[in-house]
């Protein structure tokens, strides 16, 4: 049964609400899939026997208080993908096998026309692409070089010289491989052979005794006999003393002479440098820009290390299969990983507002409720399907309302909400308010990270027609820490917001338990639009916000209001 991932992903900057509930809702339908209860709006995504697998994965790092949660239900980090757009993994380019660069011409040939190619991969014994041979290469190997010492410079091969004629070692190790010397034949009578032969000369010769005791004294250092020649033990007596090798072979002298190059090991023929190769996380459109401009049929794939998978050819591109993603907590482009536009979206679970700034090539399962939290949905549809839920699964589920929700205090906050975060605390066997308060102090914990980290934390973009404005929030139960926050974060954003691409940019400092949060503003009118905004006075861009905890229900709707008020 062929398996095909289905990644289940959160936001950029992902919070605990992301992280849990892409763990949980790809375990549902992990689940659909074993207990054959798959909907039917899946129905048909998936042709003949392609059985699907859902991996839950993440945008971003996470942060200390979704730490907390997968640490205290001993669940694993998802793994991180940057980008969903179709890489070079994703396609059927070929697995064809490397081969060593000390194979022969004629036996890479052999294996081009077996396999059905034009390149075949040079690799070593540790599957290190070395260099390239193609179908070229041994035209020109045997149309165009015609230098008699091709052997030697070549250091072919003794064990290649013998495949090649189907040949016998009489005298010799076919171990050995030739270094010096050039190949000529010896037809000529034995006293004007002396004038031509010289010391290394491999020497293609017929029965004669007499030239071929020629030529071991002449110091040739191999005797290739034809016709399968019976050898006199007095020349193989000489050849041993000469450590001159000698082989027998069943061909004529013409057939020796036409085949003999055919023996010289690729290397001497391949390409090693400057070649072309692609890495398995290179994106499809990246690799066309590249296979436009050369010539090549074909082009290695390798990894980071130099590791050889493969060939890919402009037709393994006919047959793309993009990345399968289902997005949960989010809906927006600006706020999902990177690629989603290239990649073919199955499913959005979200309880935030409609951005619609995502478009599809085919209808998707599009859930969407104004609940409290993304959890409270995936919650509902285990229970709509009648799917066992883990205590693990439900522990996470209760951990992403009781954090979206700030224990129930957000405005956002629905009585199923909270109905449901009460069931999955019972099914996870938690204490909710000891957990919560936990869980926030590990979240408040903040002293390690650096400012930049803090500001992308969770950070969200909004677009009000031309206008992009960037809002971040940190939440705490530690007021004191969110005080010391707010001068830090205030001189990391002037510093930095001019190379930034959003006109404002807003930070949230949370107090979860006070209920309260600190508004800093930053860029050309951001303040005068909090004040506008908020109804409210600030000092030196900073205002107190009372009762205000969401960004979602609370901050965002008032400053976009205010916004499109202007225009």
């Amino acid at each position: 049964m062929e398996n095909s991932k289905i990644i289940v992903i959160g936001h950029k900057n992902p919070d605990t609400d992301s992280i849990c509930s892409a763990i949980s809702y790809a375990y549902f339908k992990n689940q659909l899939i074993e207990e054959k209860k798959v909907p039917q709006t899946t129905d048909g995504i998936f042709p003949g026997d392609i059985q699907p697998t859902y991996v839950p994965m993440r945008a971003g790092a996470i942060n200390n208080e979704t730490a907390y949660v997968l640490d205290y239900f001993h669940m694993e980090i998802p793994e991180y993908i940057e980008d969903v757009s179709t890489q070079v993994s994703d396609i059927e380019y070929r697995k064809t096998a490397g081969i060593s660069e000390s194979i022969s011409i004629k036996n890479a040939w052999k294996l081009m026309r077996e396999n059905d190619v034009v390149t075949l991969p040079v690799v070593n014994k540790n599957n290190i692409l070395h260099g390239l041979i193609t179908i070229n290469d041994i035209a020109k190997s045997y149309m165009d070089v015609t230098e008699p010492n091709l052997l030697s410079a070549a250091k072919t091969s003794y064990e290649n010289l013998l495949d090649i004629l189907n040949g016998t070692l009489i005298v010799g190790n076919a171990h050995n491989h030739f270094v010096n010397g050039k190949v000529l034949i010896g037809a000529a009578n034995p006293h004007l052979m002396e004038d031509y032969i010289e010391k290394d000369d491999i020497v293609i010769l017929g029965d004669r005794i007499e030239a071929q005791l020629t030529a071991i004294e002449k110091g040739a250092s191999c005797l290739i006999v034809c016709l399968d020649t019976a050898v006199n033990a007095a020349v193989i007596h000489m050849a041993e003393q000469a450590e001159c090798s000698v082989i027998t072979t069943p061909l004529d002298t013409y057939s020796v002479a036409r085949l003999i190059n055919q023996s010289v090991p690729v290397k001497h023929f391949m390409r090693s440098q400057n070649l072309i190769t692609f890495q398995l996380d290179d994106t499809i459109d990246s690799i066309k820009d590249i296979m436009s401009k050369k010539r090549h049929r074909d082009f290695p794939v390798v990894d980071d290390y130099g590791n050889y998978y493969g060939m890919v050819s402009r037709r393994n591109l006919l047959a793309l299969r993009k990345k399968k993603v289902i997005m949960v907590d989010h809906n927006e482009k600006n706020q999902a990983v990177n690629g989603i536009e290239n990649a073919e979206l199955l499913e959005i679970i979200d309880h935030h507002r409609i951005g619609g700034s995502i478009e599809t090539v085919a209808p998707v399962y599009f859930r969407n409720q104004p609940v409290g939290c993304t959890a409270t949905i995936i919650n509902q549809m285990y229970e709509e399907l009648d799917i066992y839920m883990p205590k693990q699964i439900a522990g996470l589920l209760c951990a992403a309302i009781l954090s979206d929700t700030l224990m129930f205090r957000s405005p956002t906050c629905t009585a199923l909400d909270k109905a449901t975060a009460k069931k999955l605390a019972k099914i996870a066997e938690l204490d909710m308010e000891s957990f919560a308060m936990d869980m926030f102090e590990a979240g408040s914990s903040l002293a390690d990270k650096t400012p930049e980290a803090l500001f992308a934390q969770d950070f969200k973009a909004f677009h009000v027609d031309n206008i992009t404005i960037g809002v971040s929030q940190i939440s705490s139960i530690n007021q004191h820490e969110l005080d010391k926050l707010s001068k830090i974060m205030t001189e990391y954003i002037e510093t930095h917001l001019p190379a930034m691409e959003y006109k404002m940019v807003f930070f949230m400092l949370t107090n979860i338990l006070e209920q309260k949060t600190t508004l800093l503003a930053f860029g050309p009118d951001s303040a005068s639009l909090a004040e506008e905004a908020f109804s409210t006075e600030g000092t030196d861009n900073r205002f107190v916000l009372e009762n205000v905890v969401s960004r979602k229900k609370q901050v965002v709707p008032a400053l976009v209001t205010a916004l499109q008020r202007r225009m």
